[in-house]
C-alpha cells in the first residue's frame, strides 16, 4: 500500500507502525497500521473531513492507538476530542470533550485512560466515552510527545510550573504531587529509557545532542548527535523497548 504519510508511530514491541496518511482518501481520515515484518497493510478510516485525527500514540498492550482530533475554524486549529483506534478490529470511536486547550493531545496512561494537558496540569480521561476520570492541577505540562510515564508507571514527567526554577519535573501519579524537581534544561524530552533514566535532547554548542539523563539530570550516555539544521527541521524520534 503506497501513500505519504505525515507521521509514523511504532507500537510497544516494534512490530506494528501506525502512521496518518498527508491527505483524506473518499473525504475521510485515516490510519495505516503496517506490519513492518510482512510489511502488509490496512487503512482503517478515523474522521470525516474537515476534522483530521493525528498524533498517534500507542497503547502499552499495542492493541490500540489513541489519536488527537482537531479542526481548523477561522484560520486556527481547535482540538475537538479523540479518536480511539482498534487495531485488530480495524475500528475506531471518536470522542468529542469540550473545554479543551487549543495545544491539548491525548497519550496514554499505563492503566489504559487518556492524559491531556488542562491548564497548567493534566487531566485523565475515560477513553470509551471521554468522562474526566482525575485532574492533577498545577503539576506543569506534559513532556510529549512520547509516554511521559515511567516504565513502571510510578513516576510522570512534566515541564515543572513557572514557581519553580527547575524545568522538569517528575510527578507521582499515585497522590497527583510533584514528588521531584531536575535541574536541566532539555530541548525536549522523547520519554523514559528505564526506570531511572529519560531521553532528552541537549543544545551543544550550536548543535543538539540525543541523549540519556540520569534523575539528577547527569549525562550518563550519548545515543546520537543532531545537527542544527536537523533539530530545525522538527525532528520527531519515536523509540520502542524491547526486553
Amino acid at each position: 500500500m503506497e501513500q505519504s504519510l505525515s507521521e509514523v508511530s511504532v507500537s510497544p514491541g516494534g512490530r506494528l507502525a501506525a502512521g496518518v496518511p498527508r491527505s483524506y482518501r473518499s473525504g475521510y481520515d485515516s490510519l495505516i497500521v503496517t506490519d513492518r515484518t510482512t510489511g502488509a497493510s490496512s487503512r482503517i478510516r478515523t474522521v470525516r473531513k474537515p476534522m483530521t485525527a493525528s498524533y498517534a500514540s500507542w497503547s502499552r498492550d499495542g492493541r490500540r492507538v489513541a489519536l488527537t482530533v482537531e479542526q481548523k475554524e477561522s484560520g486556527t486549529w481547535r482540538v475537538l476530542g479523540f479518536t480511539v483506534v482498534d487495531v485488530a478490529a480495524r475500528s475506531a470511536r471518536t470522542v468529542r470533550v469540550t473545554g479543551l486547550s487549543r495545544k491539548a493531545g491525548f497519550w496514554w496512561s499505563p492503566d489504559g485512560n487518556l492524559v491531556s494537558m488542562y491548564g497548567t496540569g493534566l487531566r485523565v480521561y475515560r477513553p470509551s466515552d471521554g468522562a474526566v476520570m482525575r485532574t492533577y492541577a498545577g503539576v506543569g505540562l506534559p513532556t510529549g510527545p512520547e509516554d511521559p510515564f515511567s516504565p513502571s508507571g510510578r513516576r510522570l514527567t512534566t515541564w515543572c510550573p513557572s514557581r519553580f526554577k527547575e524545568q522538569l519535573c517528575l510527578v507521582d501519579p499515585a497522590t497527583g504531587k510533584i514528588a521531584q524537581r531536575v535541574n536541566t534544561r532539555p530541548e525536549a524530552l522523547f520519554g523514559w529509557w528505564d526506570e531511572s533514566h529519560v531521553i532528552a535532547v541537549m543544545a551543544r554548542g550550536t548543535a543538539y545532542r540525543l541523549a540519556v539523563l540520569d534523575l539528577s539530570g547527569k549525562e550518563t550516555r550519548v545515543l546520537a548527535e543532531v545537527p542544527r539544521t536537523a533539530w530545525a527541521s522538527d525532528l520527531w524520534l519515536s523509540f520502542s523497548r524491547v526486553s
